[in-house]
């Protein structure tokens, strides 16, 4: 499987817009990747992990304007994006219907929830610049397998990728989900940004 150097952008970026699918290193694992502006590349995501079609992946963005160009971003949701993003937190909102249409929960209701984030890299950065959209990234790995710690180890799990990104990666902690689509915080999952630090933020005026 090809594999290419963090500094080859337009190269891997073209792989995308073609609607291919590449392991990325990010913060804290090796991900997953493709854009969201394709049917053509959400399904083939989805056969790379073997992952359920009413299970929505995670997209990350490269600034808070293009978060609101896809999900719903209320004053609250606002002030955790400016306090913690980018970081290692992640935001569950309400996507906008228009948003890639094409994905609406397999059909079971209105509006379909999207985990956002903010890319915690100059890399993912320019890579999504140059392919002019956010990306759906999802680690790598089967749906239900644990996250492969290897490029051996990706190419070996998910022989369809159309390429691998080398690079470094921490294994850090997870991030931080946040739910943010009723009234109340709902943490999903602790990470290293804490309940006390959220509340600091949503309740100061």
């Amino acid at each position: 499987m090809k594999r290419y150097k963090q500094s080859e952008i337009k190269t891997i970026a073209s792989i995308l817009k073609e609607d291919g699918v590449i392991s990325v290193p990010t913060d804290t694992v090796y991900g997953i990747c493709a854009r969201i502006n394709s049917s053509k590349a959400y399904d083939k995501l989805v056969n790379v992990k073997n992952r359920p079609s009413n299970k929505s992946f995670p997209v990350v963005c490269s600034d808070i304007e293009q978060i609101k160009s896809i999900a719903i971003v209320d004053k609250r949701s606002e002030k955790l994006i400016k306090a913690f993003m980018p970081g290692p937190i992640t935001l569950v909102l309400n996507k906008r219907p228009e948003a890639f249409s094409y994905i609406n929960n397999a059909g079971m209701r209105e509006t379909d929830e999207l985990a956002v984030r903010m890319v915690p890299s100059k890399f993912l950065e320019e890579l999504i610049k140059e392919v002019g959209s956010p990306l759906f990234l999802t680690s790598a790995n089967k749906s239900g397998k644990t996250a492969c710690k290897t490029l051996e180890e990706i190419e070996k799990m998910c022989p369809t990728l159309d390429g691998m990104v080398e690079g470094e990666v921490l294994f850090g902690e997870a991030s931080t989900i946040i739910d943010c689509r009723s009234s109340d915080i709902n943490i999903q999952r602790q990470g290293p940004i804490s309940k006390e630090q959220i509340m600091e933020v949503v309740t100061n005026e």
